[in-house]
């Protein structure tokens, strides 16, 4: 067991700064009209370079009803389409919402940053503390489009309607591009209990990237032997990048985390979450590829954990699933009290069917059922982000058990 009392959990790699549009059909009917959209344009991996470009990548995405992470080609094209809507002004990066919920059940943490606004310090709480490689203050927006289930947009040629709720994110950051390290990195982490990896994703230049490597193992040589790393995946904007990330740190990765998506773009192929035979066949092909002690795989139906330290992680795993169910259903600013009355509520039958089988097929594997839950307005931004929270948290409560 991890031991992380008086330790800090420690929180990386980068931050944003996100525009979370509210979902407005009628704007979107406006400007799918003004830009002359077909059903037959619509593409997500088409270069994203202006006004247009977003619009059709969203519409693509939302007639898929699925989730994904794009770059833009400038901060401009972000500000120029956000203007159409109403947004909120919050703050994203898996170790920054980890953090926030980590703070909403209690749980300090220290973050490391690598860009820095007045926005970051406004809306960073007090129990969360950081360190930060910025010189400078900038502000680089992630553009996040959460969207419902049914969603309903009209183009020239006909209707898309998305089948699904999710999330999406367009950014251009050069911070993240760039992911300079602090110098206070590996003084911090030298007393760490937890660490969570996460951000490389956006970066584009890979001699840079393998510079960061480098320095990232330097300083992760600071700490303590039995610390947690955690190490969340992402939609690499260049996938061939991922591998030399795992070449790099995976002898060090003790839980390695990923949601539907990434584990279907890994494998190049759909995945049927609530086919066991399917599961099992793709949990034996990813473990494949990342070989780690734990492995952990996250899904609107399901978490699993396989590998030989697994069980270690089943009470994470219910912690995970947990708050962020709660964040679905309530959004920002849950309480610890919120994630208690989240514990009673129903189960996604269909996901409890399919841990049950896999745990069965699947010797060192353990899984939680979803919750099954009805709400009008639900949040699917940050999920991932709340589940890697809620499972560090369980680890965090660990240590101070006597």
């Amino acid at each position: 067991m991890i031991e992380v009392v008086d330790r800090q959990l420690v929180l990386g790699l980068g931050g944003t700064v996100d525009y979370e549009l509210r979902w407005d059909s009628a704007v979107f009917d406006r400007l799918a009209f003004e830009h002359r959209v077909r059903r037959h344009e619509l593409t997500a991996s088409a270069p994203i370079v202006d006004e247009r470009s977003l619009l059709v990548a969203v519409l693509a995405l939302v007639a898929a009803g699925t989730g994904a992470e794009r770059f833009v080609a400038s901060s401009e094209v972000v500000e120029a389409f956000s203007s159409h809507f109403e947004y909120a002004v919050t703050l994203g990066g898996t170790g920054v919402r980890a953090g926030l919920v980590l703070d909403s059940l209690g749980i300090p943490s220290v973050q490391h940053l690598v860009s820095i606004d007045d926005n970051v310090r406004r809306l960073l709480p007090p129990g969360v503390s950081f360190v930060s490689s910025a010189t400078e203050d900038t502000l680089d927006p992630h553009l996040i489009v959460q969207y419902p289930v049914g969603a309903r947009v009209r183009l020239l040629d006909g209707d898309i309607i998305s089948p699904s709720a999710n999330r999406l994110i367009f950014a251009n950051d050069p911070p993240n591009r760039e992911m300079r390290l602090a110098p206070a990195l590996g003084e911090v982490l030298g007393t760490a209990g937890v660490f969570l990896v996460s951000g490389f994703n956006t970066m584009q230049d890979h001699a840079l990237l393998a510079q960061r490597l480098d320095e990232l193992q330097q300083a992760m040589r600071a700490l303590p032997a039995d610390a947690l790393v955690y190490y969340e995946d992402a939609g690499f904007y260049t996938r061939a990048f991922s591998e030399t990330v795992r070449a790099q740190l995976l002898a060090r990765i003790d839980v390695y985390g990923m949601n539907e998506d990434e584990l279907q773009e890994y494998l190049g192929r759909a995945v049927d979450l609530l086919d066991p035979v399917d599961v099992t066949s793709a949990l034996a092909e990813i473990r494949a590829i990342i070989p780690v002690p734990a492995l952990v795989v996250h899904t609107r139906y399901w978490a699993l954990a396989v590998g030989p330290d697994a069980a270690e992680h089943r009470a994470a795993l219910e912690s995970a699933v947990r708050v962020s169910a709660t964040r679905y259903r309530l959004g920002d600013g849950f309480t610890a009290a919120d994630a208690v009355e989240t514990e009673g509520m129903a189960r996604h039958r269909g996901g409890a069917a399919l841990v049950a089988a896999v745990e069965r097929d699947v010797p060192d594997a353990v899984g939680v059922p979803a919750f099954s839950l009805d709400v009008e307005t639900p949040t699917t931004i940050g999920l991932g982000d709340t589940f890697v929270g809620g499972f560090l948290a369980a680890h965090a409560r660990e240590g101070e058990q006597p």
